[in-house]
């Protein structure tokens, strides 16, 4: 097997006194799209969280490259080309769409810029036509496209999308997961969090599946058959 683009060991994260991930393992490969799948409250923001240096885990180790990341600060490890969105969008709702995306705007690790400020529009044309808008008087479907155009405008290698379509209308939904599609095809890997577990299934190469902080299926995706997803998904 191919070194993984991030791969995290036995991480131990907790919040206090909680213990919130207990041992658990994710890799991710370059080019690779992976769903990480869970209902509320199994850990999977905080794992996402403790490998992009946002909460530091008690035990464990986070590589990017192979290059141990485990004690670095969440700017560094956006600078080695993993950009994250996360949920509830943080955007900066004081400033105008075109600052949003400019302020992002950077090479990627290899000095690549495939991802221009000119393609980010193409790819959300509901952007160009609210360049001078604030980002706070955008809809949520707004919000969430301003959000993937800015992580994108950063030339990553590994993009992370927590709760890709939360609360967004369907038409704004199919939207999200068409241009996500696309970005899957433009080869960035892509970490996607969704409820809607038939498109992330569809979109992914490999499902990993979390219980109560512990990791308890990782495989291909169709080999998450209807009665493990109703065993470890259903309400």
């Amino acid at each position: 097997m191919a070194e993984p683009l991030l791969e995290a060991t036995c991480i131990h994260t907790y919040y206090g006194v909680s213990h919130i991930l207990h041992g658990v393992d994710f890799r991710i490969g370059k080019g690779e799209a992976v769903g990480l799948m869970g209902r509320n409250g199994m850990g999977k923001t905080t794992l996402i969280r403790s490998m992009l240096g946002h909460v530091r885990p008690r035990q464990g180790k986070v590589c990017l490259r192979g290059e141990d990341v485990t004690e670095s600060a969440p700017h560094r490890i956006a600078r080695l080309g993993v950009a994250y969105v996360p949920e509830g969008r943080g955007i900066f709702p004081n400033l105008t769409v075109k600052e949003n995306l400019l302020m992002a705007a950077r090479e990627g690790v290899d000095g690549r810029r495939e991802w221009t400020y000119q393609r980010v529009l193409e790819t959300f044309p509901r952007l160009a036509e609210r360049l001078d808008h604030g980002g706070g008087q955008l809809s949520g479907g707004e919000q969430q496209m301003l959000t993937i155009g800015r992580a994108l405008l950063t030339n990553p290698d590994l993009l992370i999308l927590d709760e890709a379509t939360e609360g967004l209308a369907p038409l704004i939904a199919r939207d999200i997961w068409r241009i996500i599609g696309d970005i899957r095809g433009s080869g960035i890997a892509t970490v996607i969090v969704d409820k809607n577990y038939a498109a992330v299934m569809d979109l992914a190469d490999r499902c990993v599946v979390m219980i109560k902080g512990t990791v308890v299926f990782d495989d291909a995706s169709d080999k998450l058959t209807g009665e493990i997803v109703q065993k470890y998904l259903g309400v």
